[in-house]
Protein backbone atom coordinates (compact mmCIF):
# COMPACT_ATOMS: atom_id res chain seq x y z
CA UNK A 1 0.00 0.00 0.00
CA UNK A 2 2.62 2.18 0.96
CA UNK A 3 4.79 1.50 -2.31
CA UNK A 4 0.95 2.46 -4.16
CA UNK A 5 0.95 5.51 -2.29
CA UNK A 6 4.55 6.59 -3.58
CA UNK A 7 4.39 5.37 -6.51
CA UNK A 8 0.95 6.91 -8.20
CA UNK A 9 -1.04 9.32 -5.83
CA UNK A 10 2.32 11.28 -4.09
CA UNK A 11 2.87 12.18 -8.48
CA UNK A 12 -0.97 12.72 -8.92
CA UNK A 13 -0.89 14.90 -5.89
CA UNK A 14 2.30 17.33 -6.94
CA UNK A 15 0.79 17.31 -10.32
CA UNK A 16 -2.62 18.22 -8.74
CA UNK A 17 -0.49 20.94 -6.76
CA UNK A 18 1.30 22.32 -9.66
CA UNK A 19 -1.59 22.73 -12.12
CA UNK A 20 -3.51 24.70 -9.03
CA UNK A 21 -0.33 26.94 -8.68
CA UNK A 22 -0.19 27.50 -12.19
CA UNK A 23 -4.08 28.87 -12.29
CA UNK A 24 -3.27 31.41 -9.28
CA UNK A 25 -0.62 32.33 -11.24
CA UNK A 26 -2.61 33.28 -14.34
CA UNK A 27 -5.41 34.84 -12.79
CA UNK A 28 -2.62 36.51 -10.46
CA UNK A 29 -1.42 37.64 -13.61
CA UNK A 30 -5.04 38.48 -14.88
CA UNK A 31 -5.63 40.62 -12.37
CA UNK A 32 -2.28 42.53 -11.62
CA UNK A 33 -2.84 43.43 -15.92
CA UNK A 34 -6.45 44.13 -15.04
CA UNK A 35 -5.51 46.90 -12.10
CA UNK A 36 -2.66 48.26 -14.16
CA UNK A 37 -5.22 49.19 -16.79
CA UNK A 38 -7.40 51.13 -14.57
CA UNK A 39 -4.05 52.92 -12.59
CA UNK A 40 -3.21 53.88 -16.27
CA UNK A 41 -6.80 55.09 -16.94
CA UNK A 42 -7.00 56.75 -13.68
CA UNK A 43 -3.50 58.49 -14.30
CA UNK A 44 -5.10 59.87 -17.42
CA UNK A 45 -8.22 61.24 -16.56
CA UNK A 46 -6.02 63.25 -13.60
CA UNK A 47 -3.43 64.12 -16.79
CA UNK A 48 -6.44 65.89 -18.36
CA UNK A 49 -8.24 67.08 -15.04
CA UNK A 50 -4.63 69.27 -14.09
CA UNK A 51 -4.53 70.29 -17.60
CA UNK A 52 -8.11 72.18 -17.21
CA UNK A 53 -6.96 73.30 -13.85
CA UNK A 54 -3.27 74.70 -15.08
CA UNK A 55 -5.71 76.51 -18.31
CA UNK A 56 -8.10 77.92 -15.51
CA UNK A 57 -4.65 79.14 -13.48
CA UNK A 58 -3.38 80.64 -16.29
CA UNK A 59 -7.07 82.40 -17.23
CA UNK A 60 -7.30 83.86 -13.14
CA UNK A 61 -3.95 85.53 -13.68
CA UNK A 62 -4.67 87.09 -16.88
CA UNK A 63 -8.14 88.33 -15.72
CA UNK A 64 -6.26 89.49 -12.15
CA UNK A 65 -3.45 91.49 -14.30
CA UNK A 66 -6.70 93.20 -15.96
CA UNK A 67 -8.43 93.68 -12.80
CA UNK A 68 -4.91 95.77 -11.52
CA UNK A 69 -4.89 97.61 -14.09
CA UNK A 70 -8.28 98.72 -14.14
CA UNK A 71 -8.46 99.38 -10.44
CA UNK A 72 -5.03 101.88 -11.22
CA UNK A 73 -7.33 103.38 -13.83
CA UNK A 74 -9.80 104.17 -11.52
CA UNK A 75 -7.84 105.45 -8.76
CA UNK A 76 -6.28 107.82 -11.47
CA UNK A 77 -9.57 109.16 -12.49
CA UNK A 78 -10.43 109.34 -8.91
CA UNK A 79 -7.42 111.69 -8.09
CA UNK A 80 -8.36 113.33 -10.92
CA UNK A 81 -12.00 113.92 -10.23
CA UNK A 82 -10.82 114.57 -6.56
CA UNK A 83 -8.61 117.72 -7.97
CA UNK A 84 -11.01 118.90 -10.33
CA UNK A 85 -13.39 119.16 -7.25
CA UNK A 86 -11.30 120.86 -5.19
CA UNK A 87 -10.61 123.35 -7.52
CA UNK A 88 -14.37 123.96 -8.33
CA UNK A 89 -14.83 124.40 -4.63
CA UNK A 90 -12.19 127.00 -4.26
CA UNK A 91 -13.22 128.94 -7.10
CA UNK A 92 -16.88 129.15 -5.67
CA UNK A 93 -15.41 130.08 -2.25
CA UNK A 94 -13.57 133.01 -4.16
CA UNK A 95 -16.35 134.13 -5.92
CA UNK A 96 -18.58 134.01 -2.75
CA UNK A 97 -15.95 135.39 -0.82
Amino acid sequence: MRTYLKTYCLPLLAVGLLTACGNLSEEAEKRFTELKNKAESLDSLINKELDKVLALDSLINSESEKVIKLDSLINKSSTKLDSISKRGIELLEKITN
